[in-house]
């Protein structure tokens, strides 16, 4: 998956939390948000009571849920519960125990959740 596709994926799957997520689409996605975020962050000079910072506000509520919903489908890719994006919550540890996950290769087999993505 390229980084166009998995845009296009993502908008696509704005809230579908079932099945499996490719690392390469998700990581694409996350660029994808960091990319936005600078850029609306660049453009209001760090001041979010202009238009640029209204909108950016805008764009990352807007983003939220797919971001949300790709992580829960890469989590099932390596046969975890969606559950599990809650560890984020846990401070300082959380997002490294999620951090490993979403690095992690595919589970080239099929799982409790689905086909693998790969093929």
């Amino acid at each position: 998956m390229n980084f166009g596709e998995a845009i296009k994926f993502g908008f696509s799957n704005y809230a579908n939390f079932q099945g499996r997520s490719r690392r390469s689409g998700f990581w694409y996605w996350t660029l994808f948000e960091a990319i936005v975020s600078a850029a609306f962050n660049i453009l209001s000079g760090g001041d979010s009571s202009n238009i640029f910072g209204i909108v950016g506000t805008i764009a990352a509520l807007a983003l939220f849920l797919p971001s949300l919903a790709f992580s829960v489908r890469r989590l099932h890719d390596i046969n975890k519960s969606g559950w599990f994006v809650l560890f984020a919550l846990i401070p300082l540890v959380g997002w490294i125990f999620l951090l490993v996950w979403y690095v992690k290769d595919s589970d080239a087999d099929a799982n409790r959740f689905g086909a693998s993505p790969k093929g």
